[in-house]
């Protein structure tokens, strides 16, 4: 069956050529969701518009000309600027065109107070592993997003990665969790690679074996959809070398530890979202 974007086929627009816009645009590239012809950009860097026309994506000078030429118009500046833009691009922005934000902490009430229309509007939250296609995307949507502007948006950020819907007064849990998440799986890493080291390991060796680790641990939990406690059990032996360090974890507040960090990004999520 042809996918919705294929049968669709939307011109899209972006607003914004940052780190995250390009691997989305080179995801879907890629990952054949669109053709870069199907997509146009501005953004105030020319090195970001070399990078994204050096791999044949239209770009503009104007923030509003992507905005004319699209039917998908996905924002994709640092939430400080995102009122201004919205500002900019107001009047170009119709009851046709669906937005998609991936401004970080910017609310659909927002969003829509500044276009002043009736736009579809679908927020975004990825993370940075979208930039080797293996993100953790959340959406949601306002209510005059329909279903197929929903399922178009899942298609589109499914190519750099997994994507769910939740209701948007969860985006901050998601912010605390998937958002900040990768900065906590990088200090595990370094944690545990730094033990290796300790224990007599290069550090390249050391920093590969927890990488991996971590990786595999990943796929098991996706692949088998076991519980975590279960697997981590059949690692377990009785009077191990596992349960030793896993011993050795509880008694230094390992797992109270990571749920207090999502716990506080995501209350700073709040926060930041309160002083819009």
């Amino acid at each position: 069956m042809e996918s919705l974007m294929k049968q669709k086929n939307p011109v899209i627009g972006f607003i914004g050529c940052g780190k995250m816009a390009q691997a989305m645009m080179r995801g879907m590239i890629q990952g054949f969701v669109t053709p870069a012809s199907n997509i146009h950009a501005a953004d105030p860097s020319e090195e970001c518009i070399k990078a994204v026309s050096d791999v044949g994506i239209n770009t503009h000078a104007k923030n509003v000309d992507v905005v004319k030429a699209a039917e998908v118009v996905v924002i994709a500046v640092k939430p400080n600027v995102v009122v201004s833009v919205l500002q900019e691009i107001a009047s170009a922005v119709g009851t046709s065109t669906l937005v998609v934000s991936i401004a970080a902490g910017v609310r659909i009430k927002t969003l829509q107070k500044h276009l002043k229309s009736h736009a579809r509007i679908v927020r975004v939250m990825p993370n940075t592993p979208a930039l080797v296609r293996e993100g953790a995307t959340a959406i949601a949507a306002d209510p005059d997003a329909t279903p197929e502007d929903i399922a178009l948006v899942e298609e589109m950020m499914s190519a750099i990665g997994t994507c769910v819907r939740v209701k948007e007064s969860h985006m901050n849990a998601v912010t605390g969790l998937s958002g900040s998440g990768p900065a906590y799986g990088y200090m595990m890493i370094e944690a545990m690679a730094d033990g290796g080291v300790r224990a007599g390991l290069s550090r390249r060796e050391a920093q590969l074996l927890a990488a991996q680790t971590l990786l595999g641990a990943a796929k098991m939990v996706l692949e088998t959809n076991d519980h975590p406690a279960h697997l981590k059990d059949q690692v377990c032996s009785p009077n191990g070398t596992t349960i030793a360090g896993v011993h050795a974890l509880e008694d230094g507040g390992f797992r109270g530890a990571v749920i207090t960090a999502v716990a506080a990004a995501a209350k700073r999520a709040e926060e930041l979202g309160f002083a819009e």
